[in-house]
C-alpha cells in the first residue's frame, strides 16, 4: 500500500512538467542507463587486460578528441533548424558501433577504434539533448528544466554503474557494453516514436547577432567549465585505476568493490541532483559555480590525503560527498548561464561550445592523470593539483558578464 502510495506521489510530481520536457527526461535517462558503466568502468575493463594507466587514459583521451568535430556540427546544424532528434540518432548507431568493438577486443588498437566511436557519439548527442530542454520547458523556468534532465541523467547513470558493479561481482565486467547497446536500441525504438524538439522559429535568424556580442561574455564560463569537467573526466579515469591499484599507503581493492566504489558516488549524484539543482535554480548561476568549485577542491584534499593511511578508504569515500555535491552543483547551473547569455539564435552553437569542454577536459585530463599515475605510482599528487586548480577557478566565477534574457 505504502509503495503504491509512493509511485502516486512521484508519479504526480513528475507530470507537473510539460509533457515534451518528459519525453526528453526519458530519452536521457534511457541514454544515461546504458553509459553509465561504459564511461566509469572501461578504465577496469582494460586494466584486467593489463593496459597501462597510460594507455587506458590515452584512449579515453583520443575518445575526447573524436567528439570535437561531432559537437560542433551538432551546434552548427541545429541553429540552422535541424530537429534535436537527428544527432540523437546518429548518436546511437555509433554506440552500438563502439560497444560492439569494445566487447569483442583485447588490444590496443581495437580499444582505440572503439573509443573514437563512443567519442563521436557523445559529440553528437550533448549539444542536440542540452538545447532540446528549454525548447521544451514552457511554462516552467529553464533552470528548473535543468535540474530535471540532469536528474534524469543521475538516474541512468547511477543506475548503469551500480548494474555493472554488479557484473563485475559476477567476474562479466564486459557485460556494461551489452547493457549500453540494448539501451541504445531502445533508444531508437523511442525516438521513432516521440522525438526531441525542432528548434522554435527564430525570426531573429535573419538578422543574427555577430559573435563578438555574446562570445567574450561566455569566455569565462567557458574557462570555468574546462576547469570543472575534469573532474568527472577524473573520476571515470583516474578515480577508477587508483582504486584498483591502490596508492601509497592505502590498500589495492578487487574491482567489483571498486566499481562499487564508483557507483557510491553516482548514487550521491542521483540523491543530490534535483534538491541541489531546485535550490540553486532559484539563484544567481555564480552561486552555484562558487559552490562546485569549493566542492571540488573539498573532495580533492580528501582523496589525497587518503592515500596516506591504510585505513585511507574512509575518506576516499568520505570525498564522495563533496565531489557529488560539486558535480550536481555544476552541471544545471552551467547550462542554464548559457541560456541566460547567449542570444537564442546561437544557442545550438552556445550548446556545442560549453559541450566542447568537457571534449577539452576530457582529452586533457586524463593524459595528465595517465602520465602522474604511472610516473608516481600513485594519485595524491594529482589530487593537490586539481584541488589548487579549482581555488584558483574561483576569481573567473566575479568575471562572467551580466545576464542576458533569452526568450
Amino acid at each position: 500500500m505504502k509503495q503504491a502510495q509512493g509511485w502516486a506521489r512521484a508519479r504526480s510530481w513528475f507530470t507537473q512538467f510539460p509533457a515534451a520536457l518528459r519525453d526528453v527526461a526519458l530519452i536521457r535517462t534511457i541514454a544515461m542507463l546504458g553509459a553509465g558503466g561504459v564511461l566509469y568502468l572501461t578504465p577496469m575493463v582494460f586494466h584486467q587486460e593489463q593496459f597501462s594507466a597510460g594507455r587506458v587514459t590515452e584512449g579515453l583521451a583520443l575518445a575526447a578528441v573524436a567528439g570535437t568535430l561531432g559537437r560542433i556540427l551538432s551546434g552548427v546544424l541545429l541553429d540552422r533548424g535541424l530537429n534535436c532528434s537527428v544527432p540523437v540518432l546518429l548518436a546511437a548507431l555509433l554506440a552500438l558501433a563502439g560497444d560492439a568493438r569494445l566487447m569483442g577486443t583485447g588490444s590496443f588498437g581495437g580499444y582505440l577504434q572503439g573509443q573514437v566511436l563512443l567519442g563521436m557519439a557523445m559529440g553528437f548527442y550533448w549539444p542536440a539533448v542540452e538545447l532540446a530542454v528549454p525548447l521544451s520547458c514552457a511554462p516552467v523556468s529553464s533552470g528548473r528544466a535543468f535540474a530535471l534532465t540532469r536528474s534524469a541523467d543521475a538516474l541512468g547513470i547511477a543506475t548503469g554503474a551500480l548494474l555493472g558493479a554488479v557484473l563485475a561481482g559476477q567476474g562479466w565486467l564486459r557485460g556494461i557494453y551489452v547493457v549500453d547497446m540494448g539501451c541504445m536500441l531502445v533508444l531508437l525504438l523511442v525516438l521513432r516514436r516521440q522525438g526531441l524538439p525542432d528548434p522554435r522559429p527564430r525570426e531573429a535568424l535573419a538578422h543574427p547577432s555577430p559573435w563578438g556580442q555574446w562570445i567574450p561574455g561566455l569566455t569565462p564560463l567557458l574557462a570555468i567549465a574546462v576547469l570543472a569537467t575534469a573532474m568527472p573526466a577524473l573520476m571515470q579515469s583516474a578515480l577508477p585505476l587508483e582504486l584498483v591499484r591502490g596508492s601509497l599507503q592505502r590498500r589495492a581493492l578487487p574491482v567489483s568493490l571498486g566499481a562499487l566504489t564508483i557507483g557510491l558516488q553516482l548514487g550521491l549524484v542521483l540523491l543530490l541532483q534535483w534538491p541541489v539543482g531546485q535550490a540553486l535554480a532559484r539563484r544567481p548561476v555564480t552561486t552555484g559555480l562558487n559552490l562546485s568549485l569549493l566542492s571540488f577542491a573539498a573532495g580533492n584534499l580528501l582523496l589525497a590525503a587518503s592515500a596516506y593511511s591504510e585505513r585511507g578508504l574512509a575518506l576516499l569515500l568520505l570525498a564522495q560527498l563533496p565531489l557529488a555535491f560539486g558535480v550536481t552543483a555544476f552541471l544545471p547551473t552551467a547550462t542554464e548561464a548559457v541560456v541566460e547569455r547567449c542570444p537564442l539564435e546561437h544557442q545550438g552553437l552556445a550548446m556545442a561550445l560549453l559541450s566542447q569542454c568537457f571534449a577539452i577536459s576530457g582529452f586533457g585530463a586524463p593524459l595528465l592523470a595517465g602520465r602522474l599515475l604511472d610516473g608516481q605510482g600513485h594519485g595524491a599528487g594529482l589530487w593537490l593539483l586539481m584541488a589548487l586548480a579549482c581555488l584558483g577557478g574561483l576569481p573567473l566565477v566575479r568575471e562572467l558578464g551580466p545576464r542576458r534574457t533569452v526568450g
